[in-house]
């Protein structure tokens, strides 16, 4: 007797979680915010703007105010004249960032044969 597949429906509203994570994580802006806040710690806004050369300053804000909304990222601001703003993962953004990291790798190991096919080669498959 075959076993019975676990079928998950992914109800088009606010009551699937799957589908709010990873709408928000989904994008590549907060993994790159996530990812350079990772391996960089604090930063001011400056600063993750030219590690991440390609973003946007509008873009960045949204994504910065995203992650902090979901409690991935955290905001101070410090009470200087200008005033100093830093942001650093939460605990909660730090827990995720084995999971990211463990995909990033995926992504490295697979990127040659990935990239092979879409330029039109056939890159052998291992599996």
């Amino acid at each position: 007797m075959e076993a019975a597949k676990k079928v998950q429906n992914f109800r088009p509203s606010e009551k699937c979680p799957i589908r709010g994570v990873l709408g928000r994580l989904g994008d590549k802006w907060s993994m790159l915010v996530l990812v350079t806040l990772d391996a960089n710690g604090t930063m001011r806004f400056g600063e993750l703007r030219k590690a991440i050369e390609d973003i946007s300053q509008r873009m960045l804000t949204v994504t910065l105010r995203t992650l902090e909304a979901d409690g991935l990222v955290e905001r101070t601001v410090y009470a200087e004249v200008p005033p100093r703003v830093e942001y650093s993962l939460t605990s909660t953004g730090r827990s995720l960032m084995p999971h990211v990291e463990a995909l990033v790798g995926w992504a490295l190991e697979h990127l040659p044969a990935i990239l092979a096919r879409r330029s039109g080669g056939h890159a052998e498959n291992k599996d």
